[in-house]
């Protein structure tokens, strides 16, 4: 029997206490009918297990293992799922994401076919100006080989200081050759805006993937950039939150001054409601809000507050259903703690939070099916349309993402699209109007059988349409960038295609909420 460190247990004992003591929410949460006594009994428990696990156990245990890992998001887990602990590492990527940069070399990889692809480099990045493309293979970093380590692990050895120099080894296709690309590490935003253009003529269309520091001036510029526009799509797919001031100062650019953003209650702080204080300058244009069920927490909230005030028209997915407020404590040694402390409102007053008792984990946030709202907690716009909370925003048009057939699960499987580009791209370049031609299609057809992905010709002429937008996606990336393949991937999305039909839709609900609100405001019916 190995006999443990008697100081060392102390210490961490000492630690969890001073922890639990910091953090007067989770022990009031749990404790808050009993005595300080029956407190104090519990934590001696806590103290002898911990002890006797130390003394005991079959291999030496390590303090900061059990208690980082093991304790704190246990007790964590134990109240909402998402009050979260982080240890050095996730807490530095966690402020790196709020902050909206990184240093490192800028390019998305991904592991496909057991090697390490890059995806696409950013645009205007140093891995960008080094010449690195879509589809090379990372073979070392600074010599190091890369096989058997997943993209996390080459991701942090891609990182470094800024002005330091990192060797990648790549392979490409049609090359004979191994390929050294030495790279100087810069500052890498990570632009919330990820896309804005105008998709069809006076439409403005923006992709928000996040809320950052840098969110509310992205889309301000966005907007500044598109000038008098005649209706906005703003797409929130895929965009799981973040902060919550940008949250506030995002929704601030649609609503009119002083209309109510979201409020948040808990029990520990009072309750406080946020406003936009600036508003959208009487620019009433038609808007369009695109969701889905990865729209979650602060894109929920400008969600909830552009539909409560029925400024425009919100078509998807039910969201995400994300209303609980974390704050966020630094601990020692640079770790933190996302501590849920209070709950979203939109402006009607309805929660965003969907229910989470008696779900597991992983049903909570992968097999969550459809969520039903509370029929108990219904509130009205300002036109007078009835809404429900409880169960993330609930769209005003639904529009369910459609499932995979058989082919595309295949092509997707097999990231044929992604392949192809790099097999037409070997011996030639395209310009912007490239087209999907039946001369191109007739080369993927046979790229597939050359891959021997199974299929046929009607499989082929059922998704036709989406397979040409797959490819032309692919090829823009490849060609002109990551900006450029998400354009053209936008452009042949049939959603945004639909949200454009629904502008005039969206324009009527917000021109008769205006005229109820004059109404009861007693200035009239004119907007």
């Amino acid at each position: 029997m190995m006999k443990g460190n008697p100081l060392r247990s102390l210490f961490v004992v000492i630690f969890f206490v001073l922890t639990c003591g910091c953090l007067g929410v989770v022990v009031g949460q749990r404790t808050a009918d009993r005595s300080e006594t029956e407190l104090r009994e519990n934590l001696q428990q806590f103290s002898q297990v911990y002890s006797l696990v130390e003394e005991n156990y079959a291999d030496p245990v390590d303090p900061s293992k059990a208690i980082y890992n093991g304790a704190i998001p246990g007790m964590l887990h134990v109240l909402d799922p998402h009050s979260n602990f982080f240890d050095m590492k996730t807490y530095s990527s966690f402020r790196e994401e709020e902050q909206g940069k990184y240093q490192g070399v800028g390019m998305v990889i991904s592991p496909r076919n057991d090697k390490i692809i890059v995806v696409a480099p950013f645009s205007g990045s140093p891995a960008y100006r080094a010449g690195i493309r879509p589809g090379d293979v990372i073979l070392a970093v600074d010599g190091k080989a890369v096989n058997n380590m997943d993209s996390t692990q080459v991701s942090d050895m891609l990182r470094g200081p800024k002005g330091t120099q990192v060797i990648i080894t790549i392979a490409r296709e049609g090359s004979d050759h191994t390929m050294e690309f030495r790279v100087i590490r810069d500052e890498i935003p990570r632009n919330s805006v990820d896309l804005a253009f105008e998709v069809a003529p006076g439409i403005g269309y923006i992709h928000l993937n996040g809320f950052h520091e840098t969110t509310t001036r992205e889309v301000t510029d966005a907007l500044a950039r598109f000038g008098e526009i005649k209706g906005l799509i703003f797409d929130l797919r895929g965009n799981p939150g973040g902060l919550l001031n940008q949250a506030v100062g995002v929704a601030d650019k649609f609503l009119s001054k002083g209309a109510v953003v979201v409020s948040q209650r808990g029990r520990a702080q009072p309750t406080q409601t946020f406003y936009a204080r600036h508003g959208n300058e009487g620019k009433d244009y038609p808007l369009v809000i695109l969701v889905d069920r990865g729209t979650a927490s602060a894109a929920e909230i400008v969600a909830g507050a552009v539909q409560d005030h029925d400024r425009g028209l919100v078509v998807g997915e039910t969201s995400f259903g994300k209303g609980l407020v974390q704050s966020v404590f630094t601990l020692s040694d640079s770790t933190g703690l996302a501590l849920t402390t209070a709950r979203y409102y939109t402006p009607s007053g309805r929660l965003i939070q969907r229910d989470y008792s008696g779900v597991s984990m992983l049903d909570y946030y992968y097999n969550r099916g459809t969520q039903p709202v509370d029929k108990k907690d219904v509130k009205l716009t300002d036109g007078g349309r009835t809404v429900y909370g409880g169960g993330g925003i609930t769209p005003d048009q639904k529009v369910e993402n459609p499932k995979l057939d058989h082919f595309q699960e295949a092509v997707l499987t097999h990231y044929a699209f992604f392949n192809f580009a790099k097999h037409y791209l070997l011996n030639r370049h395209i310009t912007k109007d490239f087209v999907a031609n039946d001369e191109v299609m007739q080369d993927f057809r046979s790229y597939l059988t050359s891959q021997k992905i199974a299929f046929n010709e009607a499989d082929l002429q059922h998704d036709l349409d989406w397979a040409k937008a797959g490819i032309k996606g692919e090829l823009f990336t490849a060609e002109f960038g990551q900006e450029e393949g998400f354009k053209a991937r936008a452009q042949s999305d049939p959603l945004i295609q639909k949200a454009l039909g629904l502008l005039p839709e969206a324009q009527k609900i917000a021109e008769n909420a205006r005229k109820v609100m004059a109404q009861k405001t007693g200035t009239g019916g004119n907007p």
